[in-house]
């Protein structure tokens, strides 16, 4: 009896897949082709993140499997670096979609931060609130899962880097007032 509950948990084990643990951040992940996909940099039980060199791929838990002493996933590099490719082009479009003039934003954590007042050809963008300016990049901005445009830091994160403007001051990023200094050297 004992022998029949040994073997039985013995072939239910071997045939699960193990899910990685927090302690095998540093592992390698091999591809179905048996090729490097990249390392785990981390790992919450449920998601397991790997660097592949051009992404931090979140990866389901239950897609790792060890096999021959090595976690595999069901997948080729390049099928992982091409999905991921494919993510953030379209997270790109939508926060292009929102980030306009005039758009109203919230901080990471759901706060009201201000709207867009300028954006630049150096995709530089200045948030305008009742307390000031913060100036950041394009790349510092997402859309949420309803499309509107979030800042991707808290509120009091920006809450530190918002300068006071004083009243009646023009408002321009570093590429506009190179701008506006050299179309008023071409003028003069």
């Amino acid at each position: 009896m004992k022998f029949a509950k040994l073997a039985l948990l013995a072939s239910a084990v071997a045939v699960t897949p193990i899910v990685a643990n927090a302690q095998d951040v540093g592992a390698t992940v091999y591809g179905n082709d048996d090729a490097a996909i990249g390392t785990v940099t981390a790992n919450d039980g449920t998601t397991v993140t790997v660097d592949t060199g051009k992404h931090q791929a979140p990866l389901p838990g239950a897609a790792l499997a060890q096999r021959e002493g090595k976690w595999t996933v069901n997948a080729t590099k390049a099928q992982i670096d091409g999905m991921m490719d494919q993510q953030v082009a379209q997270a790109d479009a939508a926060r292009d979609a929102a980030l306009v003039e005039g758009a109203m934003v919230t901080s990471a954590d759901g706060m009201p931060a201000g709207t867009i007042y300028t954006i630049d050809s150096e995709d530089t963008v200045i948030i305008k609130n009742d307390a000031g300016i913060v100036t950041l990049t394009r790349d510092a901005f997402a859309a949420d899962a309803n499309g509107a445009l979030m800042a991707l830091y808290s509120a009091e994160q920006l809450a530190a880097n918002t300068v006071e403007v004083p009243e009646g001051a023009e408002i321009l990023t570093p590429a506009q007032a190179r701008a506006k200094e050299a179309a008023e050297a071409d003028a003069s």
